[in-house]
């Protein structure tokens, strides 16, 4: 049989069955490799290209159920795909080794079978006696809860041998979604697109786009599908970009359903992980919320899958092997024969071009729920806004602010800027404090005491002498991050209650909760926050959303730069005026005139979309092109060189196929490794693997140089 072992290896490696052993494909057995025992799964037949004397046997299998059959195809095809081993896909799939032992026993209690003699007896102890000569053998907390007691009197009775030690199997907790319950009352619209999302449910292989204003209640009718999948006894896929931080989300899903879903994310602890992965493996965790990762789950029974947010740039893992999850969903829900629903208020220009080529139906929602209209937006010129020096609110976003409290009302401000400042100087000579193992800036942390790099982690105190011309206490912060801003509003509003949201200070599902309780509960008049809180929250007094710097997204160059900035601030303006009160939205911007800027104060989305698919198509740009990016990295920065100005040479040479590069990356040094990125354009009916391939295959590769493949890249740092 062929093996593939969760090692960066390219196939699977054959292994001989004994005479009386049985093994089928998915099966997860070991084997020796080299002095060692892996652990693998069998993939298929052997190959046969190796010599009869040199093939080991498989060992054992282990107590878990197969890896499906669509899972192991998505495998295949992701390594396939992305050019990537297939063991380092199959990686993501066992990442929880320890969810292949078998589960430890838990330590209960039953009667013993005779009654010792001079046994004291107290009321406590007759309880518990009583309870547990109907019982069957129980936990220790559980006997002295059902009996009224503490766990000690437990303990005393069977150190005194009336009760004895019987080893049980683990308890679960999970408990099942209940798909009959009640949900809300839906609108017209609402009805329609649930009626259309719970008809696919059950009817083979299909992908829906979701397309729905902010607090158009897109949760609740894609809910109405989840409730119709479990209804036939299959597991559901949400998966989510910021699992960690949504609150709001799980308690939807409480009360639709009555209980909680398993959650996959990286906050979990590595017992909750074990649990979780076999649960799901054995079919007990019937719904599944998670990030990315969660997609390489041992599902038996999908289906439906359901990609919220499905525009936002974290479902793409740029570290390991990389791929969007997106995408591979859809690949996943296409290996199932399963539906799949992308959902989006600002659908990706690739998921809308599907839908307009008939590859993808859609179900829109182009209203909010309940009444609520969508906020005023306008844009606050900044050239000529009177903002005085070191200030950060125009008079016009400040004057907005005043009148929102004195109503009683919330406000948010979004800054998409961590820290203080994204950039401290030292005043005298113009010394610059950067990252020493990244092209990066240090950002200052005042609240930390700190300056950090937001690549690599690096940290370090703020100096108190300038390395470069020695002055002293001359150091000063550059522009403004969310802390600098809360300074601000502090002293322009005193009194008020200011919460800082970031991911410094949001870490995972506790804490979002609690910044939710605060914020509905009315105890934060200003949220200040970077782009975490454009994700789903929904907050009824929030009336007010004040953009600090528009433009910040638009710099770069990147080709996909306006259509992010386009979907953030669509998405943190759709905060504002959820409920009966009317929203508006202030944009501070430098460039008024920017189609991104027009197009969001006249709400044309269908307008810009239509533009930013003209350029990209003209440009060859996906979603009308290819892209595949080459990055070239080391410690030795003449190595790194070297083997990218030989990819540059070595570069295919059909007509119509563009490489570029190699050039240094925006981040040039990451990480203490030297950077070099090359980038290959092709038709969009164009078959890159096989050209990346054979490009790759014709370029010696120095020591210690490492090539990463890109397909598809949404980044370009």
């Amino acid at each position: 049989m062929a093996v593939l072992l969760p090692l960066p290896l390219a196939g699977p490696y054959d292994y001989r069955v004994g005479p009386e052993s049985a093994y089928r494909a998915g099966d997860i057995v070991d084997v020796p490799l080299g002095a060692r025992i892996a652990t693998g799964v069998v993939w298929g037949p052997a190959k046969g290209d190796v010599e009869a004397g040199r093939i080991k046997d498989i060992l054992s299998r282990r107590d878990v159920p197969p890896l499906p059959a669509a899972l192991r195809r998505l495998i295949d095809f992701v390594s396939a795909y992305t050019l990537h081993p297939e063991g380092s896909v199959l990686r993501m799939a066992l990442s929880v080794p320890d969810a292949l032992e078998p589960p430890k026993p838990v330590r209960g209690y039953a009667m013993a079978p005779v009654m010792p003699s001079g046994i004291k007896m107290t009321p406590a102890r007759q309880r518990v006696l009583k309870f547990m000569s109907e019982a069957p053998p129980l936990a220790a907390a559980d006997i002295a809860r059902e009996a009224g007691c503490g766990a000690a009197v437990v303990k005393g009775l069977a150190d005194a041998g009336t009760l004895v030690s019987v080893d049980m199997a683990p308890l679960t907790d999970w408990a099942g979604p209940d798909p009959g319950r009640p949900g809300p009352v839906l609108s017209t619209e609402q009805s329609k697109a649930a009626s259309d999302l719970v008809a696919a449910v059950g009817g083979g292989y299909k992908v829906t786009l979701l397309d729905g204003v902010p607090g158009s209640g897109k949760t609740e009718v894609y809910f109405e599908a989840a409730a119709r999948a479990l209804a036939l006894g299959r597991q559901v896929l949400v998966m989510l970009p910021e699992i960690a931080l949504s609150a709001q989300w799980l308690n939807r899903f409480q009360v639709r359903f009555g209980t909680e879903p398993a959650l996959w994310h990286s906050e979990l602890t590595p017992a909750r992980r074990r649990d979780t992965w076999r649960a799901v493996a054995d079919g007990r965790a019937r719904v599944v919320v998670g990030a990315r990762s969660a997609l390489f789950l041992p599902f038996n029974e999908l289906g439906l899958i359901v990609v919220d947010e499905e525009h936002d740039g974290s479902y793409k893992q740029q570290e390991g092997v990389i791929y969007n999850a997106r995408d591979m969903a859809v690949a996943r829900a296409r290996f199932e024969d399963i539906p799949a629903v992308l959902v989006s208020a600002t659908p990706s220009l690739e998921t809308v071009t599907n839908v307009q080529r008939g590859r993808y139906s859609e179900a829109a929602l182009p209203a909010r729920h309940g009444g609520a209209a969508m906020p005023e937006i306008s844009t606050i010129d900044m050239r000529h806004s009177g903002a005085g020096s070191r200030r950060w609110l125009s008079p016009e976003l400040t004057a907005a602010l005043e009148a929102t409290l004195a109503a009683g009302e919330q406000a948010m401000l979004f800054l998409n800027r961590r820290g203080y400042a994204p950039l401290t100087l030292c005043r005298t000579c113009g010394h610059r404090l950067q990252c020493p193992r990244c092209t990066a800036w240090l950002v200052e942390h005042r609240l930390q005491g700190r300056l950090q790099c937001h690549h690599c982690g690096f940290t370090q105190s703020l100096p108190t002498v300038c390395p470069s011309c020695s002055d002293t206490d001359s150091f000063v912060p550059c522009g403004p991050g969310v802390e600098r801003l809360a300074e601000e509003v502090a002293a322009a509003f005193p009194g008020r209650r200011v919460l800082i949201a970031t991911s410094d200070t949001v870490h995972g599902p506790t804490e979002a909760a609690r910044l939710v309780r605060m914020i509905e509960g009315g105890e934060i008049d200003i949220v200040i926050g970077t782009q975490i809180v454009a994700k789903g929250y929904h907050f009824p007094a929030l009336t007010l959303v004040g953009v600090v710097d528009a433009d910040l997204g638009l710099s770069g160059g990147e080709f996909r730069a306006a259509e992010r900035t386009f979907q953030l601030l669509f998405q943190v303006a759709g905060r504002a005026g959820r409920a009966e009160r009317p929203g508006r939205v202030l944009l501070q911007t430098y460039m008024p005139e920017h189609p991104v800027m027009q197009a969001l104060a006249a709400c044309e989305r269908q307008a810009f979309l239509a533009a930013e698919a003209a350029a990209r198509e003209a440009a060859g740009m996906p979603p009308f092109g290819r892209l595949v990016a080459l990055i070239v990295s080391g410690t030795d920065e003449a190595a790194v060189d070297a083997t990218a100005f030989g990819l540059g040479r070595a570069g295919p040479r059909d007509c119509a196929v563009r490489v570029l590069g190699p050039a240094p990356a925006a981040l040039a040094l990451l990480r203490g490794r030297h950077r070099r990125r090359l980038l290959l354009i092709a038709p969009k009916d164009v078959s890159v693997q096989p050209l990346v391939k054979d490009w790759l295959r014709r370029v010696p590769l120095a020591k210690k140089v490492r090539v990463q493949i890109d397909v598809d890249p949404i980044q370009f740092f």
